[in-house]
């Protein structure tokens, strides 16, 4: 849809006043011997807690039904080593993000169960072999806003700031093109749980086309999503399809929803930045979304360095169950259905931009090191206090092998007591498609036609 734009890069640069240090050729050849290929630390840390690197998990355990479309959680055996709460979280303070010990101060049926880390993230070979084109010719512009000269794999794997390691996150690899029936529950401050959305989802990342290179390339749209609203009744025939440049200043997000009482699409640039989410009610914003997901250009994205959490990862057992009511409790999720693992990540804090508006003023990240998701959020009010955090469930799709898959997402309001699910499904129906969608299903024209009640 959209041509490259070519950037003169030193101008560029000057004007931002952030022209990035370049990767040396000493700091490439880290990759593959102290870094993975993918730019993680190789080797594990010193006690041991967090494994060497040895390949990810690329062989399906037994059970395994490629035609179910249900992945088995391969760690199903295993116990937690041990478990926080609000009576011992001091001991861990160092080790859990601020909404994590403020949630075990509100509810003392939150608890952390944390499992021996397994480093599962794996990439096909040609992810690799584009990661490491693109340490060297991958460049932002425009004060990091923009991106140049990346393809196919991670953009950065040796990241200078915080802009890189969120374009990382924006780029991560979760496969070219796949469809999914996937559902959005709400659940308030009562802990009453409503359905606020279902749909059939298809997202493709032309960015991860392997039938292209950078130099073959003819788009600047890195991500596409569809959805095909199924419930409930009152959202049933709606839909909507939204793009992601790679140049989001000159593009922004192209955006478009089929209003199925109206019989029209209508293009719709307000689905962005901190506009409520109509498919959440309002719950969360649509840059919360798969933790963040957009235009970095309201915020400065400073990287803190990387250290050692306890996250949610691994999370097959809260994929695979079908039943809502027993992994969505009252107040948070059932912690019964919660894998937590100690990994490192990167730390990127976003303050809010002179000038500029948004409802979170200043947001903390915490970015997979291996998969280069963002896996977790706290979100702060203007006042400086914590509002919302967000939990990614990642599960790495083993059998393609596709990074993480950062499907569902767990938000909480912290003000509100409330807290919403997204992307909940019955098993793991995450179906892969190697050659994607025609290309006449990613235009308005098609969205008309298939929004029919």
């Amino acid at each position: 849809m959209f041509k490259r734009i070519i950037f003169v890069v030193a101008i560029a640069a000057f004007l931002a006043g952030t022209a990035p240090a370049a990767v040396t050729p000493e700091e490439v050849k880290q990759l593959g011997t102290t870094l993975t290929l993918f730019g993680a630390e190789k080797a594990g840390n010193k006690d041991g807690t967090i494994p060497e690197y040895t390949g990810g998990l690329t062989t399906p355990p037994p059970g395994y039904n490629k035609e179910k479309g249900i992945r088995p959680d391969p760690f199903a055996a295993e116990k937690p080593l041990y478990s926080i709460d609000a009576k011992n979280m001091d001991k861990y303070a160092g080790k859990l993000t601020e909404a994590t010990k403020t949630l075990m101060r509100k509810y003392p049926t939150f608890r952390v169960d944390v499992y021996p880390t397994h480093r599962t993230v794996a990439y096909p070979k040609y992810v690799i072999e584009n990661t490491l084109k693109n340490a060297t010719r991958a460049k932002t512009l425009n004060g990091g806003l923009v991106i140049e000269g990346a393809y196919g794999g991670v953009p950065f794997p040796i990241p200078k700031n915080g802009y890189e390691v969120m374009w990382n996150h924006l780029l991560r690899f979760t496969g070219y093109c796949a469809t999914s029936d996937k559902s959005i529950w709400n659940v308030d401050s009562s802990g009453h749980r409503a359905l606020a959305s279902r749909g059939l989802y298809s997202e493709e990342f032309p960015y991860y086309n392997p039938a292209k290179t950078l130099e073959t390339n003819d788009t600047d749209v890195y991500y596409k999503i569809k959805i095909l609203y199924t419930g409930p009744p009152r959202q049933v025939g709606g839909a909507l399809l939204a793009f992601d440049s790679m140049n989001p200043l000159k593009y922004g997000r192209m955006a478009w929803q089929y209003l199925p009482g109206q019989r029209r699409v209508k293009l719709a640039p307000e689905i962005a930045y901190d506009t409520p989410n109509s498919t959440n009610a309002g719950m969360t914003t649509f840059d919360d979304s798969f933790i963040f997901n957009g235009a970095m250009d309201r915020y400065d994205m400073k990287l803190l360095g990387k250290k050692e959490m306890i996250v949610s990862y691994n999370n097959y057992k809260h994929l695979n169950e079908p039943d809502i009511a027993k992994k969505l409790g009252p107040h948070h999720v059932n912690p019964d259905y919660m894998r937590w693992e100690l990994h490192r990540v990167w730390v990127v804090e976003a303050k809010l931009k002179p000038g500029k508006r948004h409802i979170y003023h200043r947001r903390v990240f915490y970015v997979d090191e291996d998969g280069w998701g963002a896996i977790a959020v706290d979100s702060y009010d203007a006042r400086g206090k914590l509002y919302r955090a967000g939990f990614s469930m990642s599960a790495p799709v083993y059998d393609v092998p596709a990074s993480a898959l950062n499907d569902i997402s767990v938000f909480y309001d912290l003000v509100a007591n409330s807290y919403t699910a997204a992307g909940e499904f019955t098993g793991d129906r995450k179906h892969l498609i190697p050659g994607g969608l025609p290309a006449r299903e990613w235009t308005p024209e098609y969205l008309a036609g298939s929004g029919v009640r």
